[in-house]
């Protein structure tokens, strides 16, 4: 049988539109195999892309040339940088989407990349040969396509079940079949798997949503795009509204948790630590007495997305009747029409530990993994595994060897590392916290990080290299102007700037070094008159991280030498400053006695040890 494609992608979701474009990029013939053609690119959940750490990815994936980010402009109706009050490290690019914008987007996206052919049909088997090497994929209708290698990237369609209440039917998503028999053939294969669910909450009417009542939630004046290729959004901006559950709700909630398919046995999968259904904060946080709500249009008014509204933060398996009861006791919410209920979804996964950090199986050569497959939630987290396995996928079938992002240059090395030497127990989510080397991995300097992988690799096309080396030389030129061109102190002073006393002439990046507050910014902006915004904040934050990051690289490398330093018996783990929820309960639940066996807790981030050993050190000095 000849081989007609290098590499076949499984899935039309986020991973698998990211995966075989960035296939096709490197110049792999590609096809793209999904159950509906009309789905491609489809918001499954909420209608947003990015956020706190999930923005991150996104700018990443965008660097790459890949195309969440310019997606995401074209669709954007509401963008917000979150954080803004915090530093550049931890800022969060995020935008609200037009559902139909945002998957025509794609699709236009995917119809212009040479290479690509996109084919309508279920998998339901791998072609393996002797050796145990995939070589091909084989249709539920009997049609078979040989590759050299194969990306899965299924979402939630393996044996995908979703509930509603105590009733529940097969489908990977509402109105979408699940791919039952390629759940059944990797489960065969012998590879290890497991149980996963997420959830969606109602969706609303968006004309029974008394507005008038509700706080607003404006997004930014100026939209700040996602990718480096976007001049400017044109979309018209909407406002969304604010609103939150009451003492009542909970009650409803309360009184019917046995009718919850989480709750009344019907769901085996844990769910999203992050990102929980309703049931789950009332339950968990029983001491609250409201939780934030925020109503988001699906899509612009006066088109059909538009009709729909997305209440994020109510997630819900509830019966639809018992939906109804507990939605009208939100405040703008008493007379809502639920147009479609919320439901749960069960679905497999594959062990990411069974993936090398390229995402191909290590005892399966020529498949690759990206997605929710591996355990993840999240658009964005599954586009940036999708990118990095569909570049393999191509390099694997042309006889090359993988290539690999570490935690040091990349979110998506973070998430990956995570992946596959810890393994999940519920849906990996991507946070900022997560990463030991956030001062470097910023949202900002996405490109000038990982644009040159992508260049060797060859996934970014001639437009994206021009911008990059231009954006290269504007920024070299400004870093040597700000470190040589010398201000008097008292022109400075007058300026209100804040400088030392001692008479020495400054450089711009001797202020921004002393002071890169956003006050001092706007006192100093004379200076940076003449260039492009996005040259001088670089430079400001650059200054302003300067000194950290020799200390915060001090701190890594201290990491590997303190093993035997014993940790007090009596230690808070809630009061450590930077750990997570999450990590304060494994280190709580096993409670080490030094730190080596801090550093051996499955899934203990480094990021997580640095703020332990800081701690520590902290507390050693105090006593």
């Amino acid at each position: 049988m000849s081989r007609v494609y290098d590499v076949i992608v499984v899935g039309g979701g986020h991973a698998g539109c990211e995966a075989a474009s960035a296939a096709a990029r490197t110049g792999a013939r590609t096809m793209l195999l999904t159950h509906r053609l009309e789905t491609i690119g489809i918001m499954s959940c909420n209608p947003a892309i990015g956020g706190i750490g999930k923005g991150h990815l996104v700018r990443e994936i965008d660097a790459l040339d890949g195309l969440m980010g310019v997606a995401a402009d074209r669709a954007g109706i509401h963008f917000k940088l979150l954080n803004r009050s915090k530093g550049p490290a931890v800022h969060g690019p995020r935008a609200q989407a037009d559902r139909s914008l945002y998957r025509q987007a794609i699709q236009d996206l995917l119809a212009q990349t040479e290479g690509l052919d996109i084919v309508e049909g279920a998998a339901g088997d791998l072609l393996v040969d002797g050796q145990g090497r995939v070589e091909g994929v084989v249709c539920e209708d009997g049609r078979t396509f040989v590759c050299g290698a194969v990306v899965l990237a299924t979402g939630t369609f393996l044996r995908g079940t979703i509930h509603v209440g105590h009733d529940s039917q097969p489908a990977g998503r509402v109105g979408d079949r699940p791919a039952n028999a390629l759940g059944e053939r990797l489960a065969a294969l012998g590879l290890r798997m497991g149980r996963l669910k997420t959830g969606t909450p109602a969706r609303i009417a968006r004309d029974s949503i008394d507005w008038n009542i509700l706080a607003e939630d404006r997004g930014d004046a100026v939209p700040e795009p996602f990718s480096r290729m976007t001049d400017t959004i044109t979309n018209p901006m909407v406002s969304c509204r604010i609103t939150a559950t009451t003492p009542r709700t909970h009650e409803i909630i309360r009184e019917n948790l046995q009718l919850s398919a989480l709750y009344g046995g019907a769901i085996s999968g844990r769910g999203p630590r992050y990102c929980p259904s309703i049931e789950d904060k009332v339950v968990r946080f029983a001491q609250r007495e409201s939780h934030q709500i925020f109503l988001e249009p699906e899509g612009l008014p006066g088109t059909p997305d538009g009709e729909l509204v997305y209440p994020n933060g109510i997630s819900t398996s509830l019966p639809e009747n018992v939906q109804v009861e507990m939605l009208r006791s939100i405040p703008g919410l008493e007379h809502c029409r639920i147009v479609r209920p919320g439901y749960a979804v069960e679905y497999d996964y594959v062990d990411p530990r069974e993936l090398a950090p390229t995402l191909g199986l290590k005892n399966m050569p020529g498949l690759f993994l990206a997605g929710q497959i591996n355990g993840t939630t999240g658009y964005e987290e599954a586009g940036a595994q999708g990118l990095l396995a569909g570049v393999n996928a191509a390099r694997c079938a042309a006889g090359q060897e993988g290539v690999t992002l570490d935690r040091g240059n990349a979110y998506i090395g973070v998430m990956i590392d995570d992946l596959t030497t810890q393994g999940v127990s519920e849906p990996y989510r991507m946070f900022t916290s997560r990463a030991e080397y956030r001062l470097t991995l910023r949202a900002d300097n996405a490109d000038l990080r990982l644009t040159p992988r992508g260049l060797e690799w060859g996934c970014v096309g001639t437009a994206r290299a021009q911008r990059y080396r231009m954006d290269c030389a504007a920024i070299e030129a400004a870093t040597e102007r700000a470190r040589n061109e010398t201000y008097n102190p008292d022109i400075l002073r007058r300026a209100g700037v804040n400088v030392s006393a001692d008479g020495r002439a400054r450089t711009l990046v001797d202020v921004l070094a002393t002071d890169a507050s956003p006050e001092t910014l706007a006192r100093i902006a004379p200076w940076f008159a003449d260039l492009p915004p996005r040259v001088a904040q670089h430079l400001a934050t650059e200054a302003r991280y300067s000194g950290y990051i020799s200390r915060q690289d001090r701190e890594i490398r201290q990491l590997a030498s303190e093993g035997r330093m014993t940790l007090p018996v009596d230690l808070d783990y809630a009061r450590v400053g930077g750990l997570s929820t999450e990590m304060q309960e494994r280190l709580s639940r096993v409670r080490p006695v030094t730190f080596g066996a801090a550093q051996r807790i499955p899934g203990i981030t480094p990021s997580a040890l640095v703020a332990l050993l800081a701690h520590v050190r902290q507390r050693q000095v105090a006593v």
